[in-house]
């Protein structure tokens, strides 16, 4: 897990060399199963460990209700795309507040998915040269693409994807379920509407978890 630890440290300092006055806000991209949890965890535990101020969120705490989710079927990709999260609650409740003009006031999640009902979070306020890490699918969609001040995109292989997922969840095995083809073509759809891997800074290749290595480190991105 060397490998591992040495870039999660490079990434870490890229970010924390990244802090100002303002809140930093870092997305960490991918398919379904590509580990960005995991990966924005280690990063989280690393960036406290250099005193760095962490606001740690994901895209599954603004899910949409099951009644909405699957309103196009429940093995629908378009619906998978286009309904499984609400995206005007987490602009107005992290993103927005969160953004440089913003009022600094937060919230991190509204809504359980596994209970399917909404849960009331606390809101919180961000200090100066905090770091927002937040992971989930579907990042540089339209409506999400211009809040990222760094973008990373976690690439593994649709089999890989449909493994993990099948380990996580004890999903069905075959790609060609139709419950996996929902994940696998409504990704399919982000990537050739929203072209993520081209908009991210930073492209980690994690086929391998012990052994993940960078594809791309974009000029734009922090050295």
């Amino acid at each position: 897990m060397e490998q591992r630890k040495r870039l999660l440290q490079r990434i870490a300092t890229a970010i924390a060399n990244k802090v100002n006055s303002a809140t930093l806000r870092v997305a960490i991209d991918g398919v379904d199963g590509a580990g960005k949890s995991t990966f924005a965890d280690e990063l989280w535990g690393m960036l406290r460990g250099d005193g760095v101020r962490v606001i740690r969120a994901s895209l599954d705490g603004f899910h949409n209700p099951k009644v909405i989710r699957y309103r196009k079927g429940r093995y629908s990709p378009e619906g998978f795309y286009h309904d499984s999260y609400d995206y005007e609650a987490l602009k107005q409740l992290l993103l927005d507040p969160l953004a440089p003009s913003g009022s600094g006031v937060y919230t991190t999640a509204v809504f359980n998915h596994v209970m399917d009902r909404p849960v009331v979070v606390s809101p919180r306020e961000a200090t100066r040269g905090d770091v927002l890490l937040f992971d989930g699918i579907f990042l540089q969609r339209p409506e999400l693409s211009g809040y990222w001040d760094l973008s990373l995109y976690l690439d593994i292989r649709s089999d890989t994807s449909v493994s993990r997922l099948q380990q996580r969840d004890s999903g069905p095995c075959s790609p060609d379920h139709p419950l996996n083809r929902r994940y696998t073509g409504g990704q399919a759809f982000y990537r050739q509407r929203c072209h993520p891997m081209e908009k991210a800074h930073i492209i980690v290749d994690n086929n391998e978890v012990a052994r993940p290595f960078i594809v791309k480190w974009d000029d734009r991105s922090p050295n």
